[in-house]
Formats: C-alpha cells, sequence, structure tokens
C-alpha cells in the first residue's frame, strides 16, 4: 500500500503561482511514477503531469510552459510549480502513484484561480 497527502492548494489571482506538494509514505520501493491529475466540476479527471523514477516527464498541452513537476526521492515528495495560472486551471489536484498494476491517490487538493 502506498499512502499520499497532498498539500498546497488555495484560491490565487489569474497570472499567479502556486506550488503542490505530494508526500508519499507506505511502499513506495514498488512506485515507478508519479503525477498530477485534475478534475473540473463536470469534467472528466486529466493528467497535468507525470514524473517517472528515471526523472522523465509528461505534460498536458495546456500546461506546458507553465508548471513543472519534479521529485525529491530523498523525501519521497513530488512538487507541482504551478506558474501564470489561468481561471481554466481551477479544479480539485490529485497526486498519483503508480506501481506495476496498482494506481494510488490522495485526497485531491482544491486550486482556485480567480480575480
Amino acid at each position: 500500500q502506498v499512502h499520499l497527502v497532498e498539500s498546497g492548494g488555495g484560491l490565487v489571482q489569474p497570472g499567479g503561482s502556486l506550488r503542490l506538494s505530494c508526500a508519499a509514505s507506505g511502499s513506495i520501493f514498488s512506485i515507478i511514477a508519479m503525477g498530477w491529475y485534475r478534475q473540473a466540476p463536470g469534467k472528466q479527471r486529466e493528467l497535468v503531469a507525470r514524473i517517472t523514477k528515471e526523472a522523465s516527464t509528461k505534460y498536458a498541452d495546456s500546461v506546458k510552459g507553465r508548471f513543472t513537476i519534479s521529485r525529491d526521492n530523498g523525501e519521497n515528495t513530488v512538487y507541482l510549480q504551478m506558474n501564470s495560472l489561468k481561471p481554466e486551471d481551477t479544479a480539485v489536484y490529485y497526486c498519483n502513484a503508480y506501481s506495476p498494476g496498482t494506481d494510488y491517490w490522495g485526497r485531491g487538493t482544491q486550486v482556485t484561480v480567480s480575480s
């Protein structure tokens, strides 16, 4: 089992920045990739960014150049730095950890971009 705890969400004005954190505990040795997904009201959950154990990254087209995913292996934590935020970035952001055959999810953290 892997336990994920997110932090760092909140309310920010358009153009502002936020940094999300996700701390993993438990069977972390089995994790081969971690990432962030988001779900806006009435929409499907979508991938925002993902990073593998080898530090290979993948981003949704909508966030490329604005968001950066990184990980601290020593602290088993993954970060999402979000810059130049837009109202359409408003959503609940979920941390994900993938082990072969299993996805683990955090409870989510709300990000609201509004003036």
